[in-house]
């Protein structure tokens, strides 16, 4: 009796240590090191010295598990942007988290792409269009304002989901840019004098100031919106 007691005591114990957030953490380490395909029960439980049973205890399925590590990883970002920042620079600094998570983290991508208005994506939309009032803009025209951006930072998302799958295992970055540079630089410059033009400058070019370029676009273009011509 006193050794099932003692035993009981360890269970328990062990119980308690295995919580949702170590989960998600191991979780995020696979998915980062090996990729969605790589994240199962059986090497979760590996990584954690524990068992499947457990895991299931806190987590219902693969589909939660990844919902949870992308909010995770969203949550950071949402938490990362000052309260206190001025409207247009909070917005930039919210669009650039999500670049650099997405960045680091590849997966995150294809969660955002995967379902348009889960709940880690209205909380992106949120943090952006509650931001926007304070930036004047009409009531009226908040929503097409939020929703280009968040279509932006979706779009990204897509596009990172896609370059992770193609490049698995593959080949780097500055490889694969040469490479494609390579395939621009070879197309009949008649027909496609702008692509062709670009075929030099994009192995050096920045995907990051890029990004950001493009969220300092569509926020000149909020800021020069009349409100006599927002839509009704």
């Amino acid at each position: 009796m006193v050794f099932m007691a003692a035993r009981a005591k360890r269970t328990e114990r062990r119980t308690d240590a295995l919580s949702k957030e170590r989960i998600v953490e191991a979780a995020i380490e696979i998915l980062d090191t090996d990729g969605e395909g790589a994240l199962t029960f059986r090497a979760l439980a590996a990584r954690l010295a524990t068992g499947a049973g457990a895991i299931y205890w806190h987590v219902a399925g693969k589909d939660e598990l990844l919902a949870t590590a992308t909010g995770d990883v969203i949550a950071r970002v949402m938490t990362g942007v000052s309260g206190g920042a001025e409207p247009r620079e909070a917005i930039r600094a919210l669009c650039l988290g999500l670049f650099d998570a997405i960045d680091a983290h590849p997966w995150v991508g294809t969660q955002l792409s995967r379902e348009p208005w889960q709940p880690v994506v209205m909380e992106i939309f949120e943090g952006i269009g509650g931001r926007l009032p304070a930036l004047g803009v009409p009531g009226p025209a908040q929503f097409d304002c939020a929703s280009a951006l968040l279509n932006y930072v979706l779009g990204l998302a897509a596009q990172y989901a896609a370059g992770a799958r193609l490049l698995a295992g593959k080949t780097d970055r500055s490889t694969f840019l040469a490479t494609i540079a390579a395939r621009w630089a070879q197309l009949d410059p008649a027909q496609y004098p702008f692509v062709h033009r670009l075929a030099a400058q994009l192995p050096e070019h920045d995907d990051r100031d890029q990004f950001l370029a493009g969220v300092d676009l569509i926020l000149a273009g909020i800021a020069r919106l009349d409100p006599k011509s927002a839509p009704n």
